[in-house]
C-alpha cells in the first residue's frame, strides 16, 4: 500500500528512556522535556515501510492479531521520518542530580502536584486503599511523566512503533511493542486514533509502553476499558499504583530520604549520586520506584517530589559548583541576564539545557567571542 501524507504532533520527547530500555518495563520521563509547542510530524510515502508492514502483518496474524484489527490499525498509519531522526539523534549528555531535581521538583511542578493531589483526593484515596501505594507517590510519578497530564504525547503509536520496527536498529524490541499495541486495540481499550503517545511509543498520563500496559494496566473506573489516554486520569493513576504494588511497594514505608530526614529512617543503604552533593538513605520502596525507571536520579526525583507534594521542604544539603566553577544561583543569574539582554534561555531554573546554550552561543558571537555555548564566570561578569 502507499502511505498517505498526514500530519502529527510530537509529544513526550524524553520517552527515549523507554525506547532505550532505560526502565525495566515502565514509561518515560516525558515531562522533563522542553515546554515549547509540539512540532508537527509528517508521515510520508515510503516503499520500504510499506513492504515491512505487509510482512509484519503476517507475523502479527501468526501471534493472534485478527485481520480486522490489522486493517483498522494501519488504515491511517504512516511512515514518520522524524521518529527515526529522534531515535538516531538522542541527546548524549546526562544531567547531574542537582539539575534533575531543579526540574523534577521545580516550584511549578510542586504547586501543580499539590493542586492535583487535592483535586483528585477522593479517587487517589480509593486507589491507595486498593493497591497499598501512597497517593502522593502516585501523584509524583504522574507529575514527572506528563506534568499531570499536560504532556501525554500526540504521536500515533502504531505509526511510531512501525516506523521504529522498520528502521531496525532495535527492531525486535519495537516489533514486540507494536504487537502489544495491537493487542490493546484488539481488546477494545481504545481506538487507533486515540492511541497516541511519545515518539517512542510511551502512552498516557503515566507513559506506559504497550507491554507494560498489558501487564499492569487496570480498569479502575469499571467501564470495561483500561483507558490511560482520556482526560480523566483515574485508570492511569490506578495502573501506576498497580505497577508499583507488583514491584514490591511496601505501604507505610518512606522511599528513604536525605540523610537526617524522617524518611531516612526507612532506609537500608546510603547513596550519593552526585559527588559532593547530598547523601540519601534509601530502602525497598526506592527499588520499587526504580522498577518504573531504572535510574537513581529518577527514583530520588519521584520520592522527593512526593515528599514535597505532601508538604515537605526542599533538599537541605548543598551541591558543589559545576565543572565550569558555577553554582546553581550563578547559572540562574546567567540565564536571567541573558534573557534581559534579549537572548531566550527558555527559562531561569539554573539548568543550562539546549536553549540556554544556544543563547550563550548567540551572545558570544555578538561580542566577538568564540561561539562555544559554554557558560563561565567571565561571561556572567560581562553580562552584569
Amino acid at each position: 500500500m502507499q502511505a498517505t501524507r498526514r500530519t502529527f504532533t510530537l509529544g513526550a520527547a524524553m520517552a527515549v528512556l523507554t525506547a532505550c530500555g532505560g526502565r525495566s518495563t515502565g514509561g518515560g520521563v516525558a515531562s522533563l522535556a522542553a515546554r515549547a509547542p509540539d512540532p508537527v510530524m509528517v508521515a510520508v510515502p515510503d516503499a520500504g515501510w510499506d513492504a515491512w508492514v505487509a510482512a509484519f502483518k503476517g507475523r502479527a496474524a501468526g501471534q493472534g492479531i485478527s485481520q480486522a484489527t490489522l486493517s483498522s490499525s494501519f488504515a491511517r498509519a504512516g511512515f514518520l521520518p522524524e521518529v527515526i531522526e529522534k531515535d538516531r539523534n538522542q541527546t548524549e549528555f546526562s544531567r547531574t542530580l542537582e539539575e534533575y531535581l531543579a526540574i523534577a521538583a521545580s516550584d511549578e511542578r510542586v504547586a501543580k502536584g499539590r493542586a492535583n493531589y487535592a483535586r483528585y483526593r477522593d479517587v487517589l484515596a480509593q486507589i491507595e486503599a486498593g493497591y497499598g501505594v501512597e497517593a502522593n507517590v502516585v501523584t509524583a510519578i504522574w507529575g514527572l511523566e506528563s506534568m499531570y497530564g499536560e504532556r501525554r504525547g500526540n504521536v500515533p503509536v502504531v505509526s511510531a512503533l512501525s516506523t521504529l520496527g522498520y528502521e531496525g536498529r532495535r527492531g525486535a524490541f519495537f516489533e514486540d511493542q507494536l504487537v502489544a499495541a495491537l493487542r490493546i486495540l484488539q481488546n477494545g481499550d481504545t481506538t487507533p486514533d486515540n492511541m497516541t503517545g511519545s515518539w517512542a511509543g510511551a502512552m498516557g498520563h503515566t507513559q506506559f509502553i504497550p507491554t507494560s500496559y498489558l501487564g499492569y494496566a487496570v480498569d479502575f473506573t469499571g467501564d470495561g476499558r483500561r483507558d490511560i489516554w482520556s482526560d480523566d486520569p483515574t485508570d492511569a493513576l490506578a495502573s501506576t499504583a498497580s505497577y508499583l504494588a507488583r514491584s514490591g511497594w511496601k505501604k507505610g514505608q518512606a522511599w528513604g530520604g536525605e540523610d537526617g530526614s524522617p524518611g531516612a529512617a526507612f532506609g537500608t543503604r546510603r547513596i550519593q549520586p552526585q559527588p559532593g552533593g547530598p547523601v540519601f538513605v534509601v530502602g525497598p520502596n526506592f527499588s520499587a520506584i526504580k522498577r518504573y525507571n531504572n535510574s537513581d536520579s529518577y527514583a530520588i526525583g519521584v520520592g522527593h517530589l512526593a515528599d514535597r507534594i505532601a508538604g515537605a521542604g526542599p533538599i537541605r544539603g548543598g551541591f558543589p559548583p559545576d565543572r565550569y566553577g558555577m553554582t546553581a544561583d550563578q547559572r540562574e543569574q546567567l540565564q536571567i541576564r541573558l534573557t534581559a539582554a534579549g537572548y531566550d534561555t527558555g527559562g531561569t531554573d539554573g539548568v543550562l539545557g539546549g536553549k540556554s546554550r544556544a543563547a550563550i552561543a548567540a551572545y558570544q558571537q555578538s561580542v566577538g567571542l568564540p561561539a562555544t555555548g559554554e557558560p563561565s564566570l567571565d561571561l556572567l561578569r560581562r553580562l552584569s
